[in-house]
């Protein structure tokens, strides 16, 4: 895609700039007949529709080059390389194409649960013998497999059908030899019931079924246009939105790690399409939903043998029959057309990619083929709509906590949980509904996602006809508002007069605020730039003839009285100038203090650094230690500046080991954040996993009401929905169980 961007001349690109709507369809037909005469587009198109050119398409020499380079990584014990060559053999490897390359994929499933075996992730192991057998029933190696893995698992009974099915599908007189003893050793352990193993996403599926508590409705106001309200009163933690997206596409540096359909994390046996080398799937289920041409593995009968009593046959039938799954009639299916034509998501950027979803979509449902040149245009349209109103699709993560290896465990880099809990953003997608939700710097509603559909809950209790906002980029408490203004005016293209950017917020005059030179004074000390932004907000309060607004404003962020009475009281004009103390009207020299700060903050850099290699030197420490001692003689006591410092000092000391500082560290960026945010925001939820996990490696039973606490926040953000977005609520609560013990 750069490549040809960087074909276009200048003059086009300037007139396809400058073009008005009324112009797409020139512009657009400009562009295309450009590409249309180079040879570089051709070659793409080519690259991209010919399966032989093995850019999507499958290619059986790579495949068994591939497994070539697994089964030697397998036999020298890199397993984690081993495991990534039998998945892109599985990627490559043809299936329809004759008997003896279906036998291959077989294969590859074999050996990769072999693997998966070795690597103790039993059921991603079973899994694995099920598809090898639905396309090879009579493949004994995978039953033997099959056999093993249930015996692990406990599954004795299961086993030793397995193992009796291996032995008289085994030719070798000494493959069988080895099959009987096996078994004799099954058959004399107590039997159990079988396990079951669920798809990758039954768990996610049943967390949905969460009903709706209140009902929204779409309205229109003049300052924002169409958004949602509340039609009533609506308590607290309320779910008031569930939707599945109109059209979704997974972020490019998600390709290999997540789903791409349901955006969850791939487990380690993470199935392709049978058709292209692109899509990887986390179960068959999701495979089927996006449309992708899954490979028929069911054969028409199963196997029959005169030796197999008729339970073992049926026994056979149900493991090697499978179950289909036809998805529902108005599904997505957004990688049909892609599977069976152009995989153009390859090469365009993930918002054209949407937007050619929402077209082939549009004209399925429509069932009518629109004019090129209309399409041309409907797509230049989409794109600038799906840049402003398409939604990012995040997970959470933590670097402690790791599912790419086994799904489930914590991994902690020291004695407790020490890394900041994180969004990252795995996909993209349009809503319908959900695009009609307004933006606020200071939103009452929260949105997340269970697998790829949309939750919307309320944060805070909202009373009948209040309009019901999210939070589309930093919230009040996390960027300063003039850098919010702008982030938003560049990335949405409009100026933000939300509550939070319209009107005067603590939150926004301390997060970058000096401290007063006179040490005992509790005043503000602002630069120029913050002056600008907040003059405005802050006359409008001052000027308020009720003389209250501001100081009951101030308050909700419990901010000390003595310091919001300073800024209520004082007259902006006169005080409120860079440099002077808004309390006693000192003045503090903010250039000299700026180049102080940089040298500290270089000191800070380096204990960054050293966290993410984990090698932390004592010299390091005392010298991010002395430099915090600096910000806090030089900033003021709830700047955000002091809180990431005094982070970056608690994750450094857990790694050490020095947990009593840690902990120490850790309360005091709380007490600054909670300053910055309230008592009960999601940001101070994810800090309290880190103090926690320490206050419970240190048999503080202080850990009960952090983790206590930390429950209360999460179920305000995330319902009955908050342990699946985060698998380490439970092991911190049975910690907290023992302790209490």
């Amino acid at each position: 895609m750069e490549e040809l961007k960087s074909l276009v001349p200048y003059n086009l690109k300037r007139t396809i700039s400058q073009s008005t709507v009324d112009e797409l369809p020139s512009t657009s037909s400009s562009l295309l007949d450009f590409f249309i005469g180079t040879e570089q587009f051709h070659r793409i198109v080519r690259d991209l529709a010919d399966p032989k050119s093995g850019l999507c398409g499958k290619d059986k020499e790579a495949a068994l080059e591939l497994k070539r380079k697994g089964n030697q990584c397998y036999s020298s014990g890199d397993y984690t390389p081993a495991l990534s060559f039998y998945t892109k053999a599985l990627r490559v490897a043809p299936v329809d194409a004759s008997e003896m390359d279906r036998n291959l994929v077989a294969m590859l499933y074999v050996n990769r649960a072999n693997l998966l075996h070795k690597m103790n992730l039993l059921v991603e192991c079973l899994r694995d013998c099920n598809r090898a057998l639905q396309i090879s029933p009579s493949y004994a190696k995978a039953w033997y497999r099959r056999g093993k893995v249930n015996a692990s698992l406990g599954n004795n009974e299961d086993a030793a059908q397995d193992l009796t099915i291996a032995k008289n599908m085994e030719s070798s007189l000494g493959g069988k030899r080895q099959i009987e003893s096996e078994l004799k050793i099954i058959l004399g352990q107590s039997k159990r019931t079988s396990n079951r193993v669920a798809d990758q996403n039954e768990e996610n599926l049943r967390t949905m079924e969460e009903p709706l508590q209140m009902i929204t409705k779409c309205v229109t106001t003049p300052a924002k246009g169409r958004g949602m309200a509340s039609i009533c009163e609506i308590p607290q933690a309320s779910l008031v939105h569930s939707e599945e997206p109109y059209a979704v596409i997974i972020s490019k540096h998600c390709r290999e790690t997540h789903c791409h359909y349901c955006l969850n994390r791939l487990p380690a046996d993470a199935i392709p399409c049978a058709s292209c080398s692109i899509p990887l799937y986390c179960s068959h289920h999701c495979g089927v939903q996006a449309g992708g041409q899954m490979f028929k593995n069911y054969p028409t009968k199963h196997i029959t043998n005169e030796s197999l009593s008729s339970d073992l046959e049926e026994y056979i039938g149900k493991i090697t029959l499978g179950s289909e799954f036809y998805p529902v009639m108005e599904n997505i299916f957004e990688h049909k057309h892609e599977c069976q034509g152009v995989h153009w998501p390859t090469i365009l950027p993930s918002d054209i990619a949407l937007a050619g979803r929402v077209v082939v979509k549009s004209i399925e449902q429509s069932r009518a083929c629109a004019g090129s040149n209309l399409i041309e245009t409907l797509i230049v349209v989409l794109i600038s709509q799906i840049r402003v109103n398409s939604m990012a699709v995040v997970r959470m993560k933590s670097n402690d906590y790791e599912s790419s290896d086994q799904i489930g465990k914590v991994v902690t880099r020291g004695s407790a949980l020490t890394s900041n809990v994180e969004q990252i953003r795995v996909g993209q997608a349009v809503y319908r509904t959900g695009s009609l939700f307004n933006h606020s710097c200071q939103p009452n509603v929260h949105a997340y996602f269970l697998s790829r559909t949309l939750m919307i809950r309320t944060t805070e209790s909202v009373v009948s006809d209040c309009p019901l906002e999210l939070s589309y980029g930093p919230q009040v408490g996390q960027w300063d508002c003039k850098d919010r203004l702008k982030l938003l005016e560049d990335g949405y293209s409009f100026h933000c007069q939300c509550s939070g950017c319209s009107e005067v917020n603590i939150s926004d005059i301390l997060i970058n605020a000096f401290r007063c030179v006179d040490l005992k004074c509790p005043g503000i000390v602002l630069d120029s730039s913050v002056v600008i932004c907040e003059k405005q907000k802050l006359e409008r309060f001052l000027g308020d003839p009720k003389g209250s607004s501001m100081e009951s404003h101030l308050q909700a962020g419990n901010i000390s009285s003595d310091l919001v009475s300073s800024m209520a009281s004082l007259a902006f004009e006169e005080i409120c100038n860079p440099g002077y103390c808004l309390k006693c009207g000192s003045y503090c020299d903010l250039e000299s203090s700026r180049s102080a700060l940089d040298e500290a903050w270089i000191f800070i850099g380096r204990l960054q650094d050293a966290i993410v290699s984990t090698k932390i030197s004592r010299a390091i420490l005392l010298d991010a230690s002395r430099s915090l001692g600096q910000l806090r003689s030089m900033l003021h006591a709830y700047n955000k500046g002091i809180a990431e410092a005094e982070d970056n000092l608690a994750q450094a000391f857990c790694l050490v080991g020095d947990l009593q500082l840690a902990r120490d560290h850790c309360k005091a960026s709380i007490e600054i954040l909670e300053k910055l945010y309230g008592h009960n925001h999601i940001v101070i939820g994810y800090e309290l996993v880190k103090l926690s996990s320490v206050q419970l490696s240190l048999g503080d039973c202080d850990a009960v009401d952090s983790i206590n606490r930390l429950d209360t926040i999460f179920k305000r953000y995330y319902g009955s929905h908050a342990d699946v977005m985060f698998q380490f609520m439970q092991p911190l609560r049975k910690d907290a169980h023992k302790l209490v013990q």
